[in-house]
């Protein structure tokens, strides 16, 4: 045998060799698999997906930077959990952990990056301590409790005016909410609510008042606007009451609560008071329940001289009495 079969015959069977040896590793790539080090296996690999607002962000994965920006995918990921870190100039940066499983696809795209410097502008042109957004009319509301006013802007601020005063409680009112036809604003504490007449808009029936309607045997927890812009709906301690919004208005009791802290929301569209209570089941227990009062306009319009005729309707209302110790049966809990 000549030297250069001799050559040729040892690089065939080198080639051959060197097949055989990486035929393992093609195939292993091909099939997204990787060699682990650490369990000396192929590991079928994973993909992270990675997308920002706004993109371009840097990526930085367990350490090591990566050249392409977001959004970007990171592919042949042995099974186990990254950590990644997005950084883009001028915002804060992302880090977190992430967990790749085999054969899967793992996803980091709603990160939102946040400015160093917030886009922020003051609105208001007056000392305020409250306020609130009116949706209807996108308008911002403001309180100056210093000058018992309210003041009155579009969204960005502008046309800012003063629409109304108010009288004073103490301690300082807890919320603060216009009548549905925007005549009228209430504002409360645990015993007191005051009551202003907007003076634009449709005229209310006290035109230009301000008053202050007292409740010194209950505490109030929250207070709703009934439908009619007239009348109030009050969540106390004790009960549910409804209350014309005038001077010496007497309140009718809807509802008898056992639970002190009872919640609740009235919903106007369909004229339903939902509110929380407790009650004693069957097992002896009280527990927590969430009830409906439909109301449907039963309840309104009357006044003071009217208000004998109403006993009967307050007698049926307190049919939904939830006091356990007041049981028909003289049971207590």
């Amino acid at each position: 045998m000549s030297v250069d079969q001799k050559i040729r015959t040892v690089l065939y069977y080198a080639s051959v060799t060197a097949f055989l040896i990486g035929l393992p590793f093609i195939l292993a790539f091909a099939f997204s698999y990787k060699f682990d080090r650490r369990s000396f296996k192929f590991t079928k690999t994973g993909i992270i997906s990675i997308r920002t607002q706004p993109s371009g962000a840097s990526v930085t994965l367990d350490k090591q930077a990566l050249p392409d920006k977001t959004p970007m995918s990171v592919p042949e990921l042995l099974p186990g959990r990254y950590t990644v870190t997005l950084e883009l100039e001028g915002y804060y940066p992302y880090i977190g952990e992430i967990g790749v499983d085999a054969g899967r696809v793992a996803r980091l795209e709603k990160i939102i990056l946040f400015p160093l410097r917030p886009d922020i502008k003051q609105i208001n042109r007056d000392r305020i301590s409250f306020f609130w957004r009116d949706e209807t009319r996108s308008s911002l509301y403001y309180v100056n409790r210093d000058e018992n006013a309210v003041y009155r802007s579009d969204l960005e601020g502008g046309h800012f005016e003063q629409v109304c005063s108010f009288l004073p409680i103490i301690p300082p009112p807890k919320k603060w909410e216009i009548s549905p036809d925007k005549t009228r604003l209430f504002y409360f504490n645990a015993r007191q609510v005051g009551i202003v007449t907007m003076p634009q808009g449709k005229k209310g029936r006290d035109s230009g008042s301000a008053i202050i309607l007292n409740f010194p045997s209950d505490v109030i927890n929250d207070v709703f606007w009934y439908a009619d812009s007239y009348y109030i709906i009050l969540i106390c301690s004790r009960r549910i009451l409804i209350c014309e919004t005038r001077e010496n208005a007497i309140p009718v009791t809807l509802v008898n609560l056992a639970n002190r802290n009872a919640s609740g929301f009235y919903d106007a569209h369909s004229d339903s008071l939902y509110f929380m209570d407790a009650q004693e089941a069957p097992d002896g227990n009280v527990y927590d329940n969430l009830y409906r009062l439909e109301m449907r306009n039963r309840i309104y319009p009357f006044s003071l001289p009217d208000f004998i005729t109403l006993k009967g309707l307050e007698q049926r209302m307190n049919m939904l009495d939830r006091r356990p110790e007041e049981r028909k049966d003289g049971k207590k809990p």
